[in-house]
């Protein structure tokens, strides 16, 4: 079956013969449209961002360097060339952007120009819009005069093409996109060595650096039972291919997850939250992964899906060592269970990175702190980006479990951290960077519950002047 997809309005079947694990972008600046550039070919500069339209007019931009072909198969696209209108005239985001003089360069300026067209429609924080797109002309003043400037969005959405297609691609590069779980399983036991893939905000990168090309991938997209998510009295069940950007969207509003909700928000940009998933973050392992310390902090559960019915698992058994899992060969990443924070515990999700935003942890500290009377009757920290995988620090629990946290406390706990965590040189930072840092996390959790009203991050430091933009 041919990968098909809507394009700028257009109906688009590619050839049977199109390797369904070519990227995006590649295939669009092959098909000469090349207002879309690639950067880094990593999802870091969102010089190649496009933006998924659904049918309800939702708009998300993604990474074309990181989305294969098989990915784009009916889904509604837009490409900056999509922009103008019939006869020529700049859209209104173009139009808001020559306004505010935020073109210098012009090389990163058409996936900004995306990017505002999306948050035309999604709103929200400006800054947020724009940390997964790199200025090098460092303009972002006039960008987010522009954003300030932008209409409210009336374009009507693009029409997605209807297909119940399972396989796509030549027989000898298959890419399966499976409706339900069951021939998700099924596919699983056939193709014994395909490639998972969910959003591939991770993976992608074989296809887009490596240029690897599989003999088969099983995309998990489309499967209904690893969708969803529903939140309860005890906590929430997200479905282990839902998009971070649905994840965010609830966490937002939850007042038990709000520093959960804050760690998100730095996972990666818009473009790799509409993609990247809980399940995709379990499936690679990796001891930088952002979402792993707080599931572990929380002690949330990930249940496998496999032929004999599914099993649940504590995060904490799940990771095994460096991008290792106990993920059976046969079996698929189902669901994620996060317990909410009990009344009155303290939970803190934090991270540490060279950038504020779109960057790789250097470290990742998540801490929850259960409280009776102000006594600590459980403790819960897990730490990322300090060993071969991510994981609970036992001896630092123990140290706090039935004390009060004072400073004091904090402190010794800090040490004990630093002991614990077995960090390495990179180009991140030090080891000795990292038990310094993870020391000065302890004592930063203190003062974030003992003085809630003070600045505990230079982020959080109150600025002389208000901002000159108002976000739309």
């Amino acid at each position: 079956m041919s990968i098909c997809f809507t394009l700028n309005g257009e109906s688009r079947s590619l050839p049977g013969d199109t390797p369904p694990a070519m990227t995006l972008l590649d295939w669009l600046r092959a098909a000469g449209l090349t207002g879309t550039k690639e950067g880094c070919a990593e999802g870091d500069c969102g010089a190649c961002t496009v933006v998924i339209e659904a049918p309800n007019g939702a708009r998300a931009p993604v990474n074309a360097c990181l989305m294969t072909l098989g990915q784009a198969h009916g889904l509604a696209l837009r490409s900056v060339e999509g922009l103008s209108a019939p006869d020529g005239a700049p859209h209104p985001v173009q139009a808001a952007m020559l306004a505010a003089e935020a073109t210098q360069c012009g090389f990163c300026t058409p996936g900004i120009v995306m990017s505002l067209y999306a948050h035309a429609r999604m709103g929200g924080d400006a800054h947020e819009a724009l940390a997964g797109n790199l200025c090098r002309c460092t303009g972002y003043r006039p960008i987010l005069d522009a954003m300030a400037a932008l209409p409210a969005a009336e374009e009507p959405a693009l029409s997605c093409p209807v297909t119940d297609v399972t396989a796509l691609g030549p027989p000898e590069h298959r890419f399966f996109l499976p409706r339900n779980l069951n021939d998700a399983l099924a596919l699983r036991r056939e193709n014994p060595g395909a490639w998972l893939l969910a959003g591939g905000t991770d993976l992608g990168l074989r296809f887009s650096e490596h240029r690897d090309n599989p003999a088969a991938i099983i995309c998990l997209r489309d499967v209904a039972e690893l969708r969803g998510i529903s939140a309860g009295a005890e906590g929430l069940s997200v479905g282990a291919a839902e998009p971070y950007a649905a994840l965010l969207d609830l966490m937002r509003d939850d007042r038990d997850f709000a520093a959960f909700a804050g760690l998100l928000r730095r996972l990666g940009s818009r473009q790799i939250r509409a993609l990247g998933t809980l399940g995709g973050n379990l499936g690679t392992a990796s001891p930088i992964g952002d979402a792993l310390p707080p599931l572990l902090a929380l002690g949330a559960r990930v249940t496998l899906a496999g032929p004999d019915g599914a099993r649940d698992v504590a995060v904490e058994d799940f990771l095994l060592g460096y991008r290792r899992n106990a993920l059976g060969s046969d079996e698929v990443i189902a669901r994620v269970s996060i317990p909410r924070p009990t009344p009155g515990a303290i939970f803190a999700a934090e991270k540490l990175s060279r950038r504020h935003d779109q960057d790789i942890s250097a470290i990742g500290l998540s801490v929850l702190l259960e409280r009776d009377d102000q006594v600590i009757t459980r403790a819960r920290i897990a730490h990322g980006g300090c060993g071969p995988m991510a994981a609970r620090a036992p001896e630092t629990e123990a140290l706090l479990q039935g004390a009060s946290f004072t400073e004091a406390q904090a402190r010794a706990a800090g040490e004990a951290l630093a002991r614990a965590i077995t960090p390495m040189d990179d180009l991140r930072g030090t080891a000795e960077y990292r038990r310094i840092a993870a020391r000065n996390l302890m004592l930063r959790l203190y003062w974030r519950a003992a003085r809630p009203d003070a600045a505990a991050e230079i982020m959080a430091l109150p600025t002389p002047h208000a901002p000159r933009f108002i976000a739309p």
